[in-house]
């Protein structure tokens, strides 16, 4: 027999919210150190090293995300590792994520004109001095805005964790409706939760994109 959809249903969809948030944030973390690296590595002056970041980002922006995350999710137990699904999902989303990252703070780097790396050079600051006192910090304001863009694409792309059993917030959904044979309302809700948490975070972007363009 079918439950009445209650509030009892929405606070478990809450719960599945903030470990949607969770694993966004876990995926953030570990996609900026891995996609720092690779950013150093593209920049870099070695071309074997920048190419092989190449490669990665090719292959990880080429590969739809579901596969990366059954891979993830499967490869661990058939090397006879023995790691618990989020753990391996989280590491799945940080690889995603290095790869769009390193992406983006590439061409942040990049884009600061060449004229203050002759600037640096000629003053005698070595190349690791310059890249972070001088390159780092003209940068990072341009990298911040399509960095949130992408922070809020993550939240979304969580939704897939759903497929390989991950409870969090379309998973819970799923649960609701198949108790409550509500589908409309609660997948609605589910809906809504996302809009409340990425709509600010999309705002926030385009108003920094705006700022630093003026």
């Amino acid at each position: 027999m079918f439950q009445p959809y209650t509030l009892t249903h929405v606070y478990y969809m809450l719960g599945g919210l903030c470990w949607t948030i969770g694993l966004a944030f876990v995926a953030l973390i570990g996609g900026s150190i891995a996609g720092a690296v690779l950013a150093l590595m593209r920049v870099g002056g070695n071309r074997i090293v920048s190419k092989c970041a190449q490669f990665y980002i090719f292959v990880l922006q080429g590969t739809p995300l579901l596969i990366t995350l059954f891979i993830a999710y499967f490869g661990a137990a058939y090397m006879g590792i023995d790691v618990k699904p989020i753990v391996a999902i989280a590491v799945a989303f940080s690889f995603y994520a290095a790869a769009f990252l390193g992406d983006i703070w590439r061409g942040a780097i990049e884009s600061v004109p060449k004229g203050q790396r002759e600037g640096a050079h000629a003053l005698g600051l070595s190349a690791f001095d310059t890249m972070r006192q001088i390159i780092v910090p003209q940068a990072v304001p341009i990298a911040i805005p399509p960095t949130v863009g992408f922070f809020v694409m993550l939240i979304k792309n969580t939704s897939l964790a759903s497929i390989v059993g991950i409870v969090e917030l379309t998973r819970t959904a799923q649960i609701v409706s198949n108790a409550t044979f509500k589908p409309l309302d609660v997948y609605l809700t589910a809906a809504a939760f996302y809009f409340i948490v990425c709509f600010p975070l999309t705002m926030f972007s385009r108003h920094l994109e705006k700022r630093l363009n003026a």
